[in-house]
């Protein structure tokens, strides 16, 4: 008979620790038999492998079968493809009280898509988000992991509602006071009304908080100094596209001068882009860990408004009637555009996608995401994601594995959470897709979504497709 010391030792040993000890126990919670693991930090294809899952976390990895466990409950992947969970690293829950609902019925569009966790980037609906967020924690509402950075930091009378106004440094801290008691996880900051100083002190006093800052840029600042003050990521592609002009300095001395709007600058960033200024830029980025969140789809959507109709687009049923109301407004003003500006428009398109390979290569972390929500018109939540990896690869030329990189490990990396999430690996939380096609092989594979993993629980594909109809209008 096994004494009683030696089977305490014996448990303790298997698994990491995490196994159980009782007897007529499982081992484990859930095992994922013949998988074909994606591995997002090399590349690669582990073959047929074996997933042991207790409660959350991943405690073994093996080749072939796994006899000598026993699971509660068993998933046989074979010919699948298992991935981490997707993180979309830009989206937004606004638009007002009268529209909360309505975004509260997005969520499940996320996990559906396979989309285990979304950045917020601000917004006038904190309070309830703040709520929806501790509703999926505590298990009583399905959703991916939510991050957010609450109400966004601007000048006064900033063009989104719910926004705090920011207008001299010394309203700084207080700005800054009122986020952490709200308890965000990062700081966004917008550019409308927002002055270079104050966006400049703005990242200089989150960083000596320990809060990360991402964020627009106004004109009147450069990403350089936004850089060397600890800005942790820049949104989209305008403001590091001005950083690769060497006509910078004197545009931007140009602008403090004189302002003028911000598309009236375009034009001339665009014609003045200077490769050898951009690598510079991007090796100073990474250098500096500012991650870029390239944001292509959106750019690409709005780009073709005035000529797409999207009336027949199967996203559209999910989309609540107010939210579809506030897409009226980029419609109007595609529809009214010139054709120089239709014209500088695509030109400025091109750019930002040729953009996203050099940045890739220089070492910058690039983060997947969509800017879907309200008023970005049809660019619909979870599905987006896969159009912006679509793009990444066939538009901005990184491979497949770069592209499903920056939708999983990257967005951990951020958010300094490598050791817990983004990959495949023992130790780390089960937050895991599998698919029905290698990723590797095609970036549009992630949307052959079978199963969702998250938080000890498995939803089957029939359960993500009825989460959609539950929403749908």
């Amino acid at each position: 008979m096994m004494s009683t010391l030696f089977r305490i030792f014996f448990c303790s040993s298997m698994a990491m620790g995490l196994l159980s000890c009782t007897p007529n126990d499982p081992d484990i919670d859930l095992l994922i038999t013949h998988a074909q693991v994606v591995d997002v930090r090399n590349g690669k294809i582990l073959p047929d492998r074996s997933v042991a899952i207790r409660n959350d976390t991943i405690v073994r990895i093996m080749a072939g079968e796994a006899t000598d466990l026993r699971a509660a409950q068993t998933l046989d992947a074979s010919g699948q493809y298992l991935i981490p969970g997707l993180w979309d690293m830009h989206v937004h829950f606004r638009g007002g009280d009268t529209l909360t609902e309505e975004n509260k019925k997005l969520i499940p569009l996320y996990l559906a898509h396979g989309i285990t966790t979304v950045r917020d980037a601000g917004g006038d609906l904190t309070d309830a988000l703040m709520q929806w967020r501790a509703d999926i924690l505590s298990g009583t509402m399905d959703g991916p992991n939510i991050y957010t950075s609450g109400p966004k930091l601007d000048g006064p009378n900033g063009t989104w509602a719910g926004s705090i106004g920011v207008g001299s440094v010394e309203e700084v801290s207080a700005a800054l006071d009122s986020l952490e008691e709200i308890g965000v996880d990062y700081v966004k900051i917008y550019d409308s009304r927002i002055t270079a100083d104050v966006y400049l002190e703005i990242i200089r006093q989150a960083e000596a908080r320990g809060l990360k800052t991402t964020g627009h840029m106004p004109f009147t600042a450069k990403l350089e100094d936004a850089i060397d003050a600890g800005l942790d990521a820049s949104e989209h592609l305008y403001y590091a596209m001005k950083g690769c002009s060497p006509l910078e300095d004197s545009i931007t001395a140009a602008v403090r001068e004189n302002p003028v709007g911000f598309w009236a600058q375009l034009q001339g960033y665009i014609d003045s882009y200077d490769p050898a200024t951009a690598r510079a830029l991007f090796q100073k980025m990474a250098a500096g860990k500012t991650a870029i969140v390239p944001t292509l789809y959106v750019g690409y959507t709005i780009n073709r408004l005035a000529e797409d109709d999207h009336q027949q687009d199967t996203m559209l049923a999910y989309i609540g009637p107010g939210i579809q109301s506030t897409y009226s407004g980029r419609v109007r003003g595609a529809r009214r555009s010139s054709p120089a500006m239709k014209a500088m428009r695509q030109d400025m398109e091109a750019l930002f996608q040729s953009m996203v390979r050099p940045m890739q290569e220089e070492g910058v972390l690039v983060l997947a995401g969509s800017d879907c929500g309200p008023f970005n018109s049809f660019v619909y939540p979870g599905s987006s994601l896969h159009e912006e990896l679509k793009l990444m690869v066939h538009n901005a030329g990184l491979s497949p594995a770069e592209a499903l990189r920056a939708a999983t490990l990257n967005g951990a990396i951020f958010f300094e959470q490598e050791a817990h999430y983004g990959s495949i690996e023992p130790g780390k939380i089960a937050e895991l897709v599998l698919l029905e096609e290698n990723p590797l092989e095609n970036i549009e594979s992630t949307q052959t979504v079978s199963k969702v993993i998250l938080r000890g629980k498995v939803y089957e594909r029939s359960q993500l497709q009825g989460m959609m109809e539950a929403v749908r209008y």
